[in-house]
């Protein structure tokens, strides 16, 4: 089946992004709003209030612990360097992949894979963390951080024919958009174009939603090492498109 790739990596591909079925944008952006949604809210429960999607939320909250005189800034103060350098690191490496002819969606979600494995592990090995500014919770989140920036980064440089899969605000909006838009036109296009945008916004939001109750249950039942959940399913959706055909030559 082929998958959602941006239009300069299907250039090296047999198929045309144009192709991409509605079914594939579906399962795809599903699954990766559930991992977004499952990281978000297990180490934000697990981590004394960390975002490591929403990683800009971050900012709301050391404001509110600045104010309060609660909590330590130090983790959420390095979220977001720690985000950007893993979307800077993706972006070399997709540029890098492009160039030899490689599907860099593979690779990127390895290594979300890895960081979320490495995170899962920290959590059953490290000693637990009593504050946030610990060492074992610094590890663990500044890892998932890492994860997300790289899925974010995909989402931007490979993955753009899917609606957002990590900041439910802008598939929300749009939704609610393209509601008014189902409801109320006159015009019999765009009534068509708002039913197709809402095809593809929703299974994103409800699967993130599905994605942050089971990262909080999770969390319940295994701790910080549930992260492994999610990690396995990036294995699963990077087989998925290592089944692409091969570059042409």
């Amino acid at each position: 089946m082929e998958v959602a790739l941006s239009a300069s990596s299907a250039q090296v591909f047999d198929k045309d992004i144009a192709d991409v079925t509605s079914s594939s944008i579906t399962i795809d952006s599903s699954i990766l709003g559930f991992i977004a949604g499952f990281v978000d809210t297990c180490v934000f429960v697990g981590l004394f209030g960390l975002f490591t999607a929403h990683v800009t939320g971050n900012f709301v909250l050391i404001g509110a612990e600045l104010v309060h005189h609660s909590g330590d800034v130090l983790p959420k103060l390095l979220a977001l360097p720690v985000f950007m350098l893993a979307v800077a690191a993706a972006a070399k490496a997709v540029d890098a992949l492009r160039q030899r002819r490689r599907n860099a969606v593979v690779a990127i979600l390895v290594f979300e894979a890895l960081f979320l494995f490495m995170s899962a592990a920290a959590a059953f090995s490290l000693k637990a963390a009593a504050r946030s500014g610990d060492a074992s919770a610094l590890a663990i989140g500044m890892l998932a951080c890492a994860a997300m920036g790289l899925q974010n980064a995909m989402m931007r440089l490979e993955l753009t024919a899917l609606p957002s899969t990590t900041v439910m605000t802008i598939n929300v909006t749009q939704a609610v958009i393209d509601a008014v838009t189902i409801v109320s036109s006159t015009d019999i296009q765009k009534r068509n174009d708002a039913r197709a945008r809402s095809f593809r916004e929703w299974p994103a939001i409800v699967a993130f939603t599905l994605g942050a109750a089971s990262g909080a249950a999770g969390y319940a039942f295994a701790g910080l090492g549930a992260l492994a959940v999610p990690a396995f399913l990036c294995v699963l959706l990077a087989a998925r498109y290592a089944g692409l055909q091969h570059p042409a030559p």
